[in-house]
């Protein structure tokens, strides 16, 4: 007898235990949908949003096929970081006044100074760079054969010797992003950071291509179109009139 009770516990859990489970992932994947509803709708009269959106999405995409370079970005928050540590020594240093003009005139002017130099970097080099990469290991494979993460993982798709362009292999590529004020174009153009005289594809879209009324993003759409702009890049597919500056040359 006790065993039929406990067979007639188990059946009657069963039921219980299922439904709430459904339950439970009914009311996960509601909050998943959401979420990215949530994510993934614009104000498009915000210009700054849709562009930072479309920046951040372009930059992941690229991301997928190639790693990113952060020397650049390194000096230029050292450059910050001594700049913070000058206006700190003025403000905070614990020393008499007025014997400690000079000290405090110094701090504020190495701190402007810096400042000035960041500012500059910014508008003359950065101009209107949102990503620069490395260049491809020649294996297809991370540098770093101790990081278990990334032991044998390929950074791009195509094999080493199946990619035309072998400039990829030596410079790393930048992605410059352009969306004017009032504009309904946005541009990507890749081009390679250390060579001068550059080669490079881009392609221009319209906004509505990627946004509806409603605002809603199409994240993947813009991430097929970035992938095949790449893509023209592996296979040296360069812009018309990049040829024909060189024949002006």
């Amino acid at each position: 007898m006790a065993k039929k009770k406990q067979k007639a516990v188990v059946k009657k859990a069963e039921p219980v235990v299922e439904s709430e489970v459904e339950e439970e992932d009914c009311e996960d994947t509601d909050e998943v949908e959401e979420e990215e509803m949530e994510l993934l709708q614009v104000d498009v009269g915000d210009m700054m949003k849709v562009k930072q959106i479309l920046d951040e999405t372009v930059a992941a995409t690229i991301l997928e096929q190639i790693d990113e370079d952060y020397h650049f970005d390194n000096f230029k928050l050292v450059i910050m970081a001594v700049g913070c540590i000058f206006a700190m020594v003025a403000q905070f240093a614990p020393l008499p006044f007025p014997e400690s003009r000079i000290i405090i005139a110094v701090c504020v002017a190495s701190y402007f100074i810096l400042s000035g130099v960041l500012q500059l970097i910014t508008t003359i080099i950065d101009q209107d760079c949102i990503l620069v990469t490395q260049h491809l290991p020649k294996d297809g494979k991370k540098d770093d054969p101790n990081d278990i993460d990334i032991i044998g993982r390929k950074i791009f798709r195509k094999a080493p010797k199946a990619i035309k362009n072998k400039d990829l292999f030596k410079y790393g590529v930048r992605v410059r992003s352009q969306f004017p004020r009032f504009s309904e174009w946005y541009t990507i153009v890749l081009e390679f950071e250390q060579k001068k005289d550059t080669p490079c594809v881009e392609q221009k879209w319209s906004v509505g291509q990627f946004f509806d009324k409603e605002g809603m993003f199409d994240e993947i759409g813009l991430q097929l179109e970035v992938e095949k702009l790449y893509r023209r890049l592996e296979d040296s597919d360069y812009d018309i009139k990049d040829a024909s500056d060189k024949k002006k040359d």
